[in-house]
């Protein structure tokens, strides 16, 4: 899930959230399989009573999506490949992560995952029958480059030119992240992306990978939620690579920034028709008050939150994040950085998943210079996430108006919940909480749309239930089940409500 997941406060609610219910359901052997819309309560699944989102049948009939509208599913290498070491692999960050003893829910590592770098073609088969026109997958920079720079490992590439292939066959679009969180480990050997050496080497790896693919894939994203993982990697350590210092975090950031600008550029010179953009975790702030202090904080955390990083792109310099203005010194700003880091994004990308509720935490040169929650008037997932779909229609309109309506893909959305199969065959996952989630978000994008946002495509998170970072597998993000106990993939009912929403453009098929 990406995961957003999207920060450290939410990481830690989703740890208690997984603690009430388990992530895991019932064994499946003998119980009849509900329908779509019939509750799922029992004594023994008590969680499964939580409401879904309503919204007038009017929003939902009013909903038409355009016929090229670009209807998707996401995952990212280390979630759902596994082949953790095959084929001359190198070490990653998050290899090294889950590894460490204590770092990751469960003992889990992504060593197996979904076993995607076997199964590709079936999971393409699954998505053609599904109805899926774009299928969102990241490269691993350890695969093509197994220590981060030097000589290619063509196995690696060549597998992704496998997959590429069998998309294009199947009349899917190849979205291809550059970056989704899995840094060689060598090159946090020598201080990660703190180090501005990074942004470079960065840069030759999408080169190389643009120029062996930038033949068959035309839209690529070059990271995946930057703030996600510089600040949750350096600064509060809950992901890879687990440190704890938020000035790390600042170097971090900008280190990426810097790479962001030169990969957009790498990339061009060898696929000048490419369409490059990058996915951003995104989460429209609330005032927690009236108050003018709380109103100045929301500000703040838009700007960091939200535009730190697409700012940077499309205007060359940071927003207003910190009162005071920006720690260039802590940051390690030098001259010309602003040039560097100007990259004119064919495309912003969306990731959504909550609103965040935000006060004055009395301190707006702290990092981060306010105080978030998450919401808690909708109904919550069993990832203790709010489930809130205003705040797409909120996100979007706001980057819309913001940035001149530029071109917006909607990347990541979608929630955890952890309906197993039913009946005597295990063969039908009814899960009508994750269905009207996803009702309800399409119905606001819609209206984003109608109200002027040009969004061209939508991307569920996910296509397979997978490993879910620091939570391992006990969250359930998938449209469809994945046992992983002999990868059998089974296709949820929200799998097959959206199969139907892909088809038609409407939600009310």
């Amino acid at each position: 899930m990406s995961m957003n997941r999207r920060n450290f406060l939410t990481s830690a609610l989703a740890v208690a959230g997984a603690s009430v219910v388990g992530g895991t359901g019932l064994p499946a052997s003998g119980l009849a399989a509900p329908q779509i819309g019939q509750s799922l309560h029992t004594a023994d699944r008590p969680w499964a009573d939580i409401p879904a989102v309503a919204l007038p049948a009017g929003d939902i009939g009013a909903a038409q999506f355009p016929k090229d509208f670009w209807w998707g599913t996401a995952t990212a290498a280390y979630q759902v490949e596994g082949a953790w070491n095959l084929d001359g692999k190198g070490e990653s960050i998050w290899d090294r992560f889950s590894h460490t003893r204590g770092k990751v829910k469960g003992a889990a590592t992504g060593d197996v995952a979904c076993d995607q770098y076997h199964l590709y073609k079936e999971d393409i088969a699954l998505m053609k029958r599904l109805n899926q026109k774009s299928y969102r997958f990241s490269a691993a920079w350890t695969r093509v480059l197994p220590t981060g720079a030097g000589a290619v490992n063509q196995k690696g590439l060549d597998y992704y030119s496998r997959l590429t292939d069998a998309l294009l066959a199947a009349g899917i679009r190849p979205m291809c992240t550059l970056f989704h969180w899995d840094l060689p480990q060598p090159l946090e050997d020598l201080g990660g992306w703190p180090n501005r050496d990074t942004a470079a080497k960065f840069a030759d790896y999408t080169g190389i990978v643009a120029k062996a693919l930038g033949d068959r894939i035309d839209t690529w994203a070059i990271f995946n939620e930057p703030w996600v993982f510089t600040y949750l990697g350096y600064g509060s350590g809950v992901h890879a690579p687990g440190k704890t210092d938020p000035k790390l975090f600042l170097k971090a950031s900008h280190t990426v920034n810097l790479g962001q600008g030169d990969a957009f550029r790498a990339m061009k010179a060898v696929a000048p028709k490419a369409r490059i953009g990058s996915a951003y975790s995104m989460s429209p702030g609330e005032p927690a008050t009236d108050s003018e202090a709380d109103k100045a904080a929301t500000a703040r955390f838009h700007a960091i939150n939200n535009v730190w990083f697409l700012n940077t792109a499309l205007r060359g310099k940071y927003p207003e994040g910190f009162a005071g203005g920006i720690p260039e010194e802590t940051m390690g700003i030098q001259p010309g950085d602003d040039k560097r880091m100007t990259a004119p994004l064919d495309w912003v990308g969306i990731n959504y998943y909550r609103r965040t509720i935000v006060s004055d935490n009395g301190n707006p040169t702290a990092i981060p210079p306010y105080t978030e929650r998450p919401g808690s008037e909708g109904p919550i997932t069993e990832f203790a996430w709010e489930v809130w779909p205003k705040g797409l229609y909120d996100i979007v309109t706001t980057i819309s108006n913001e940035y001149n309506k530029p071109i917006i893909e909607i990347t990541e959305n979608g929630c955890s919940y952890g309906d197993t199969p039913y009946g005597p065959d295990h063969d039908h996952v009814p899960d009508q909480r994750r269905v009207e989630f996803y009702r309800g978000h399409l119905a606001e994008l819609a209206r984003a749309m109608r109200d002027g946002a040009n969004v061209r495509g939508y991307h569920a998170w996910s296509l397979l239930d997978n490993f879910e970072w620091a939570e391992g597998y006990s969250q359930r993000f998938g449209l469809t089940y994945v046992d992983y106990r002999n990868q059998k993939r089974t296709p949820k009912d929200s799998a097959l409500w959206y199969s139907k929403v892909a088809a038609t453009g409407r939600l009310d098929a």
